[in-house]
């Protein structure tokens, strides 16, 4: 990957391989997409493999859920944050 970009068609598989292992598969599963503090625990997993998690994991939320980590936040507060993963 160059700049955030895939240089090649094997780098755009094995990013897609990658986002499907963290929001879907059993990577998703260490994560616990919808419930509490999975924004934390992405960060806290993905930052063991890139320099600035914060940004992927946002990417990541809103793919498994649907929503943005700033949306699920205020939901928590408001009481109504039990969302659960697109699957």
């Amino acid at each position: 990957m160059v700049g955030g970009q895939e240089a090649t068609p094997g780098d755009a598989k094995a990013t897609a391989r990658l986002r499907t292992y963290w929001t879907n598969g059993e990577g998703a599963g260490k994560i616990g997409w919808g419930s509490p503090g999975d924004f934390d625990r992405c960060v806290v997993q993905l930052g063991k493999y890139v320099s600035d998690p914060d940004g992927l994991c946002a990417e990541y939320h809103h793919e498994a859920l649907g929503i943005w980590p700033a949306t699920h936040a205020a939901l928590d507060r408001a009481g109504h944050g039990d969302i659960k993963p697109k699957r």
